[in-house]
């Protein structure tokens, strides 16, 4: 619940319990002096009509006299070498820069004066530097509609700069930070083009059930087509550019003949672009399974909407703990030799060790560099046919998503000590750059 329905629901409840309590008095006392039922009737419904009016016209006040706001704010990191665990030197993750960066605005503003305007704030930019990185970041305010820009412009940098000067959480020079004010649909704009956000709550079932997944929850999903005929699932990663797997271009890796849809069906789809490029791994050879990815250009780009949004990329160095939450879309089939279905589906799964999923009774030495398992070694949950090439996503404490894996292979569907293999992003991460510029 946001801010301003925070206030009108107050607003509501408080007027709406004094208001009922002081007319049941008054009908209550007024019927001992012998007024007429239909009266007390009559008074009770003027009444209650004063109450809704002043409810409505307090709403419409607090709805036209409240404006969101955005203001895009940047500051300089100027020291990024920490002592590590073993002792030695290393630099700081952008991630992890990106989330100290965060959690410190939310401090700031949540312990100021504009502590009951302040809503949020996002990094939408790292930008590492010869002196440090650049973090552009945008906030989000709530003020009056009176409330001039100029003056709230400048008491948003004068918290900034009297508040990063005293801290400690990160080594920001003040000189560096800047406020600008934006328009609100560029602001908006922005916030939705981060990458890994979603606008639904996290409500996950299993796909192999045939539960389905809420509209807008896996914004970044995509189908990729052939002759309108879903073939594989894809990430979008950018505003033209999907990752997949590179099995799924085994007999067909022509772009003219595939298409891609959006939306958490398939038919309708949200929106639909053509390919225009496939790059599969060069290494990649059917039937082997390594090197299992591949990067695909549609056009025209899109624009991002609450519906439609990218998911963020993990960085190369990344690495994600053995029995750590994932999460797996798809419109892949219920069972093993089934049909691929319309609607998006999800699952919840565990990410499992190396050495548990190379275990003889696993999958042994087929385990290679660059794959992982996720799943349950009991079955029942996992991906299927018409499932490869889509994500499994993990999100990290500030509720953003990173792509970690892309459906791979496996053997049969949920079957016992046969979890889903997945493409490890994190191995390729460079080989995705090179190719995207991503």
């Amino acid at each position: 619940m946001n801010i301003l329905t925070q206030i009108i629901n107050s607003s509501y409840c408080s007027i709406d319990s004094s208001s009922f309590l002081f007319h049941r008095t008054v009908v209550f006392g007024t019927r001992s002096r012998g007024l007429e039922p239909w009266m007390i009737a009559l008074l009770t419904v003027l009444l209650l009509t004063v109450v809704s009016v002043t409810i409505g016209v307090l709403a419409h006040l607090l709805v036209s006299g409240q404006n969101i706001e955005y203001y895009h704010g940047t500051f300089k990191i100027s020291v990024l070498r920490v002592n590590s665990n073993s002792g030695q030197n290393s630099t700081y993750r952008l991630k992890d820069l990106r989330e100290m960066s965060e959690n410190l605005v939310d401090e700031i503003f949540i312990d100021s004066a504009l502590n009951k305007h302040y809503i949020k704030n996002q990094v939408v930019r790292m930008t590492p530097e010869e002196d440090g990185v650049k973090a552009d970041i945008i906030m989000v305010f709530q003020f009056p509609s009176t409330e001039q820009r100029a003056l709230v412009k400048k008491k948003i940098l004068s918290i900034l700069n009297q508040k990063i000067r005293n801290t400690r959480a990160l080594p920001i020079n003040a000189s560096s930070v800047q406020v600008n004010a934006m328009s609100s649909s560029t602001g908006k704009l922005t916030v939705q083009a981060c990458c890994g956000k979603r606008v639904v709550p996290l409500v996950v079932n299993r796909i192999m059930s045939g539960d389905i997944a809420a509209k807008a929850a896996w914004p970044w999903q995509a189908s990729l087509q052939r002759n309108n005929i879903h073939q594989c699932g894809a990430t979008l990663i950018s505003n033209t550019w999907l990752i997949t797997a590179a099995h799924c271009f085994m007999n067909n890796a022509n772009p003219r003949q595939w298409t891609v849809s959006f939306g958490t069906t398939i038919n309708p789809p949200l929106m639909k672009r053509n390919v225009r490029r496939i790059i599969v791994h060069e290494r990649y050879r059917s039937p082997a399974r390594e090197y299992d990815i591949a990067v695909v250009q549609f056009s025209p780009r899109i624009t991002f909407t609450d519906d439609i949004r990218r998911v963020c990329l993990p960085e190369a160095s990344a690495a994600f703990q053995p029995n750590s939450t994932a999460y797996i879309t798809g419109f892949g089939a219920l069972f093993y030799g089934g049909e691929s279905q319309n609607n998006l589906r999800e699952a919840k799964l565990k990410i499992i060790s190396d050495d548990v999923c190379k275990q003889p009774h696993v999958y042994g030495h087929d385990i290679k560099s660059g794959m992982f398992c996720a799943g349950y070694l009991e079955g029942i949950y996992d991906a299927c046919r018409g499932d490869s090439g889509g994500p499994l996503v993990v999100k990290d404490l500030k509720d953003t998503w990173y792509l970690i894996g892309i459906v791979s292979w496996g053997d049969n569907c949920g079957q016992k000590n046969k979890p889903g293999v997945y493409t490890k992003v994190a191995y390729y991460r460079n080989w995705i750059t090179s190719k995207t510029g991503l």
